[in-house]
């Protein structure tokens, strides 16, 4: 990550340096980091501010649910860089990664709260209602709470965050993306949906055909989401760029691995190694597998002509 961050990366509860001891701490999945998440992060740093304490995140890579169910688990909705940027931009001080394996999938509540409250220094700690930790789930809220009776540090336990009648959850957000409701996924998220990675190499195929595109692999087992879309990129440049993307394996060319894949309108020039977000707009179509590589391209045509309206209209 760059190295004028001032979120720091701690891998593990060992050798946390001293001024980050004593802190305030959350901890979750934060997957997706949407509107639930960000109560609980702006909670901590709120704490922490009025205490003098630094704010700490404690997460886990890969996801629980990842790691217990390879084959089932949830769409990922953000990777590790995309939780670190959304940690950065909140104002954290420290990022602490669990690494989820079966040592960690097996301590007790008591052993969890001992990286807490021993290896962190932990001040104060922040959950959600729903959390749920340690084997067999026993370090939950109620677990957590009743340990802090007198011991010196406190909990706060933060309820369900709601929109009207919809609870914001990380299941909701999967829900909203995979039928490309994206005006409800960013009411969930409180921020348009997007997904973040440097360029790569591509097969230099869009180029031959005059679309060249800004290649960025998504490194998911499972899309949360798929097709063609009309996107904005940050990152390029003060202001975004307006852009068509498609996000899946390029079935007429016989793609594997998913891929994300931008034209941008009105830029020439080499993006190979940035770091770019693309933010998702608006869905246009369902990947398709085309006959020839000629009717694809027409419809790329078709494609990037909606895409510039739905851009520059908004």
């Amino acid at each position: 990550m760059s190295a004028r961050s001032s979120l720091r990366l701690l891998r593990g509860t060992r050798a946390v340096p001293e001024d980050l001891r004593g802190g305030i701490v959350t901890i979750g999945s934060f997957d997706g980091v949407h509107r639930g998440h960000q109560t609980l992060i702006s909670r901590t740093l709120e704490r922490a501010r009025a205490e003098g304490r630094p704010a700490l995140i404690v997460s886990f890579e890969p996801m629980p649910r990842e790691y217990l169910s390879p084959e089932t688990a949830p769409a990922r909705l953000t990777n590790f860089r995309e939780r670190w940027r959304l940690f950065e931009q909140a104002g954290l001080n420290a990022f602490v990664l669990l690494r989820f394996h079966e040592a960690l999938r097996q301590l007790s509540g008591a052993d969890f709260l001992r990286l807490l409250v021993e290896d962190l220094g932990a001040a104060g700690i922040v959950v959600g209602h729903d959390f749920r930790f340690g084997r067999h789930g026993e370090a939950d809220a109620t677990f957590l709470q009743a340990a802090s009776e007198g011991s010196g540090f406190w909990v706060e336990v933060i309820e369900p965050v709601r929109l009207g009648a919809e609870r914001v959850s990380s299941s909701e957000l999967r829900h909203a993306l995979a039928v490309r409701d994206l005006p409800r996924a960013a009411r969930l998220l409180g921020r348009p949906y997007t997904m973040r990675g440097r360029v790569v190499a591509g097969q230099q195929l869009g180029r031959t055909l005059g679309f060249p595109t800004a290649n960025i692999r998504v490194r998911r087992r499972r899309l949360p989401l798929s097709g063609v879309f009309a996107v904005r990129v940050h990152g390029i440049a003060g202001s975004p760029f307006g852009g068509v993307a498609s996000l899946g394996t390029r079935p007429t060319v016989g793609g594997v691995e998913p891929l994300l894949e931008t034209f941008v309108f009105d830029f020439s020039g080499d993006l190979y190694g940035r770091e770019l977000e693309i933010e998702f707009v608006a869905h246009l179509r369902d990947e398709l597998r085309f006959e020839s590589v000629e009717l694809m391209v027409v419809q790329m045509q078709v494609d990037a002509r909606t895409a510039r309206e739905w851009v520059t209209e908004q």
